[in-house]
């Protein structure tokens, strides 16, 4: 079976029309709760085979540097409460056999929680960094107060309201017969090659953004684009658009600045790939999107 892709398994009833100004007290204060606690960017999860980061209540009780709370939603009629708190609350548990502290890359793809865990982990994520960014109001500078259960942040001294953001992000594997393009940034792990992406400008269309992302950074013209599939991508908060692409040209030139390489490969390469028996090149982990992209690719 194919493991799904990452983050994209949310079993949450989020009640999204009924945050009144109490849900988030009557949550922390429930005995029943279940806690999603980041020590900084890290899970604290209970350790297990596989574990949880679905934590007990109680669990508060051992952390007092919390700086941020957000009721996510329920799950089977339980409160689930997200609980920021500082990166040193990490040494509290690192050396606890009870319990794991790990990035949320690594849990995914280690598979340390249960698949629908992780779409949880990655909203408790993306909802908590969003609030430690935004701590001031964009419109006047004062300091802001979380509203809404945490979905909200309220300024009193201008009265703007802030609500989360996500960042939309194209993703493409363009395709040119039986060839597709992918490249690799410095940044990568050695030999692996992955599907071209950029972010979603202002007033640009999903297709119009998949034919620039791809001009710029490789000089491939696009002709018809399709989407295929989405990710939320909680590094920080984004959402990965997952399309397939029509190269009309196959003349690639990269400038070496988005791209360390960028070249085109077969579908019995990619197939390889994929199954880690290539000689040179890596697929994505298959976490990402961009695995998802390359399997359909490879059984068209």
């Amino acid at each position: 079976m194919t493991k799904p892709i990452g983050y994209i398994i949310n079993p949450l009833v989020r009640h999204s029309a009924e945050r009144d100004p109490e849900a988030l007290a009557k949550a922390v204060h429930d005995p029943q709760t279940a806690m999603v606690v980041l020590a900084g960017d890290l899970p604290i999860l209970q350790a297990g085979e596989p574990g949880t980061g679905l934590l007990p209540a109680a669990i508060l009780d051992r952390i007092t540097s919390r700086r941020e709370q957000v009721l996510l939603g329920t799950l089977e009629g339980r409160p689930v409460v997200a609980t920021l708190a500082l990166p040193e609350a990490a040494g509290l548990f690192q050396d606890d056999p009870a319990f794991a502290v790990a990035d949320l890359r690594a849990i995914a793809v280690r598979d340390l929680v249960p698949q629908e865990e992780l779409g949880i982990l990655a909203m408790a994520k993306s909802m908590l960094d969003w609030h430690a960014r935004h701590r001031f109001c964009a419109n006047c500078g004062a300091a802001t107060q979380a509203g809404q259960a945490g979905f909200r942040r309220d300024c009193a001294n201008c009265g703007a309201q802030h609500f989360p953001r996500t960042d939309p992000v194209v993703i493409m594997l363009i395709a040119h017969g039986d060839r597709c393009l992918m490249g690799r940034q410095a940044r990568f792990p050695e030999k692996m090659y992955s599907c071209l992406a950029g972010f979603l400008e202002p007033g640009e269309t999903v297709e119009a953004a998949v034919r620039r992302e791809t001009f710029e950074e490789a000089g491939i013209r696009v002709g018809a684009v399709r989407y295929l599939a989405s990710q939320p991508w909680p590094f920080p908060s984004s959402l990965m658009i997952g399309c397939i692409g029509e190269a009309l040209t196959d003349e690639i030139a990269f400038d070496g600045e988005e791209l360390e390489d960028a070249r085109w490969f077969t579908k019995e390469d990619v197939r390889l790939m994929l199954e880690g028996a290539h000689e040179t090149f890596q697929a994505p982990a298959r976490i990402a999107i961009a695995n998802h992209l390359l399997r359909e690719w490879v059984k068209e």
